[in-house]
C-alpha cells in the first residue's frame, strides 16, 4: 500500500493561537494540491503557540478537543469530502494540569475524531530548556490503530532515548510520528548543517532501522528569544534511509509517499524486532527496573546465561 503525506516545516507566531491556526490553513490549502494528495499532514511541536513561553505556557494551553474542532472547520474550509489525518504538537490543557502533547486527529470520512493525545515523557531541563518547570510529564508511550495502519507518536527529547523506539515498536507502530522543537546547536563542518541536525538525522535511521519501521520528523523553524529552530525536517524508511529532508531555516511543505510493503522487506531481512519481542518478557524479568517495582526477580534458568 502507498500512504502518502506530507511534512509541514512550520514556523508559528508566538503565543497567537488564531494566527498560528491561520498559518496551518494555508499550509493545509497548499498540501491540497499536491499529487498525490496527502493523506496525512504532520506539524512539529507546539505549532500552535510556539515553544519557548516560559511562564505563558499555561495561558496559551488548549484542550485536544478544542484543537480538534479547530482542525474539523479549516478541513471543512479547504480539503473537500475526503478525509485527512492530521498531526500537530501544542500545549495541552488536560486533566487540570499542562503538558507538551501531540494530537493525531481523523478529519473527515465516516468517523472523524481524535485518535491518539501523546504527552511527552522526556521533558528536557538543562541548558536553554525548561520544560519540568512549565509542564508535566506524560505517562506512557503507546501506538494507536488509524485507518491507514498502526502508528506511535513521540516528541522531540522523547527519540533521544532508545527505549522510546522500542516501546513504539513493541505496541505494533508501523510509523513513528514525531513533531519537535529542537534549538540549532554547534556548527557543522562545511556544509553549513547544524551539528544537532546532523544528529538527528543519524539517530532517526538508526531507530527506524532497528525496529523496522518508518520515521517521519516534523520541526518547527524560526527564531525565539534569540534561539533559531533549523528545521531539517527529515522521513526514514524502515531500511534506516533517509526518504527526505527538508530546507534549513524556511518552512516548507514536503512531500513523500511510504511504500508500507518496505515494512515487511525490512523486517524480515534485519529481524531484529523479532529478536527483541522473544527475549522483551525475560530482559523486563531480569532487569533493574524489575528487582525495584518487584523485588529481587527469580533465579535465572541455565538457559537465561549470557552467552
Amino acid at each position: 500500500m502507498e500512504l502518502p503525506i506530507a511534512i509541514a516545516q512550520f514556523r508559528p507566531q508566538k503565543a497567537d493561537l488564531q494566527a498560528n491556526l491561520n498559518l496551518l490553513e494555508d499550509v493545509l490549502a497548499d498540501a491540497v494540491q499536491l499529487d498525490p494528495r496527502p493523506e496525512l499532514v504532520i506539524f512539529p511541536e507546539t505549532a500552535l503557540s510556539g515553544y519557548f513561553l516560559e511562564g505563558g505556557v499555561r495561558h496559551n494551553a488548549c484542550s485536544a478537543d478544542s484543537v480538534f474542532s479547530s482542525l474539523e472547520g479549516i478541513h471543512a474550509r479547504v480539503w473537500g469530502g475526503t478525509p485527512l489525518d492530521v498531526v500537530i504538537g501544542f500545549y495541552e490543557l488536560g486533566d487540570q494540569r499542562v503538558y507538551n502533547s501531540a494530537l493525531y486527529a481523523e478529519l473527515g470520512g465516516s468517523n472523524p475524531g481524535v485518535r491518539h493525545v501523546h504527552r511527552k515523557v522526556f521533558l528536557p531541563t538543562y541548558g536553554v530548556f525548561q520544560e519540568e518547570r512549565f509542564v508535566e510529564s506524560g505517562s506512557g508511550i503507546r501506538a494507536f490503530d488509524t485507518r491507514w495502519g498502526r502508528a506511535a507518536m513521540l516528541i522531540c527529547e522523547d527519540v533521544w532515548h532508545s527505549i522510546s523506539g522500542a516501546l513504539a515498536a513493541m505496541d505494533g507502530a508501523e510509523v513513528v510520528l514525531v513533531p519537535s522543537a529542537s534549538p540549532a546547536r554547534g556548527a557543522g563542518p562545511g556544509d553549513g548543517v547544524p551539528l544537532n541536525v546532523a544528529r538527528w538525522d543519524n539517530l532517526m535511521g538508526l531507530m527506524a532501522a532497528e525496529h523496522g519501521f518508518f520515521v517521519a520528523v516534523s520541526q518547527l523553524v524560526g527564531f525565539e528569544g534569540g534561539k533559531g529552530f533549523a528545521g531539517g525536517s527529515t522521513v526514514h524508511s524502515p531500511h534506516g534511509q533517509r526518504m527526505v529532508r527538508g530546507p534549513l531555516w524556511s518552512d516548507a511543505l514536503i512531500p513523500v509517499v511510504l511504500e508500507t510493503e518496505e515494512l515487511v522487506a525490512a523486517r524480515v531481512e534485519e529481524p531484529l524486532l523479532a529478536d527483541l519481542e522473544r527475549n522483551w518478557a525475560r530482559l523486563l524479568l531480569h532487569s533493574p527496573g524489575a528487582r525495584i517495582l518487584d523485588g529481587p526477580p527469580a533465579p535465572a534458568e541455565p538457559g537465561d546465561a549470557a552467552e
